[in-house]
């Protein structure tokens, strides 16, 4: 009869043979791995998961194989089978939870950079509405300070003086609208009562509202149409997005310059281009004419008569709110914005 304690150690003495063995069949499986997944670690995570998957099971078997001597017994062949059960098992696993987990990666990723660009965004607007709103409040209070001192006492002056105050306070009041408005874009919060709009009305009325800023500053103001179309929408936003776009032309044209409204159909959508002289703008800047408060950098210190940047970013928002498509590109000696919206059903 065998002593349990001489079986002890004889199983403890051929494990201390078998190991050296095993180490040797394992561990370079392991570090050619180890290499393999360095080699991976700018690829697709899923094919880096299978091949974390494939080691442990590929150095298994080699250990197994090694260590019977390649005789091949029952007990090998059922251990052998396991293994391969295992990894067709597992690997096809490792590739979905790799895909889940890039695909899980790539959004937070690009999540943390959407808050990043926003917040930056946001502090550029603060800083720059900072400055645009202490201008004109400046004044104002300075015109009322001289009034109210007796500095102006004429009645030529104190009209004059009368009507600068109410400039500066419709600019301020049009700022405050726009924030108010990108406010509800950015918070959605934007509820649009959807009707037929006719793109003839929105233009004209447009066209006749910026006709006196236009005729100030010397600049023609054309529309033309290969087809006047009808459009799903919300009119006081869509009059809105056509509005900023013209005055957008109008504020950077030159005198005797010309800003074209060209409205047609094309690939099923209804297209209005606004074009306009400003002599082009950097390919640096183009894509973020859109951005909150960007414009660019010959306007950094805006005109007294110039906008808060606000008007190409709600015109995006309210665009977009539409189902709808804006985009804006260099063309001839200026540049041309292109609005894309969905037609209305017939």
């Amino acid at each position: 009869m065998i002593h349990p304690d001489e079986t002890f150690w004889q199983m403890a003495a051929q494990l201390l043979r078998i190991l050296p063995l095993a180490l040797g069949l394992v561990l370079p499986v392991v570090l050619l791995g180890a290499l393999l997944l360095h080699w991976l670690r700018d690829r697709a995570l899923a094919t880096s998961m299978t091949v974390l998957v494939l080691v442990p099971v590929v150095a298994l078997v080699g250990g197994l194989v090694g260590i019977s001597g390649f005789v091949f017994t029952d007990t090998l062949t059922t251990t052998l089978l396991v293994s391969l059960l295992v990894a067709v098992v597992t690997v096809p696993v490792a590739v979905l939870l790799g895909r889940r987990t890039a695909a899980l990666g790539l959004w937070e990723r690009e999540a943390r950079s959407r808050e990043r660009a926003v917040e930056a965004s946001r502090r550029e607007l603060v800083a720059w509405i900072s400055h645009d709103l202490r201008t004109p409040l400046a004044g104002i209070q300075a015109m009322a300070e001289a009034l109210a001192d007796g500095v102006v006492s004429s009645p030529p002056e104190v009209a004059g003086y009368a009507a600068r105050i109410d400039a500066e306070t419709r600019r301020l009041s049009a700022m405050v609208d726009d924030l108010f408005e990108l406010s509800r874009i950015t918070a959605g919060a934007l509820s649009l009562t959807m009707t037929e709009v006719p793109l003839h009305d929105v233009v004209s009325d447009t066209l006749a509202a910026q006709g006196p800023v236009a005729e100030r500053k010397r600049v023609r103001v054309l529309a033309e149409a290969t087809e006047w179309p009808v459009v799903l929408g919300s009119d006081p936003e869509l009059a809105r997005v056509v509005g900023n776009l013209v005055a957008n032309a109008i504020r950077h044209t030159p005198p005797d310059g010309t800003v074209a409204v060209q409205v047609g159909v094309h690939g099923g959508s209804a297209v209005l281009a606004v074009t306009d002289g400003c002599g082009g703008i950097p390919a640096a800047d183009l894509p973020r004419l859109f951005d909150v408060a960007f414009r660019g950098a010959p306007a950094r210190t805006p005109a007294p008569t110039s906008g808060a940047g606000l008007g190409l970013a709600i015109a995006k928002g309210l665009v977009e709110a539409h189902s709808g498509r804006i985009s804006a590109r260099n063309q001839g000696p200026g540049c041309c914005f292109e609005v894309r919206l969905p037609l209305a059903a017939r």
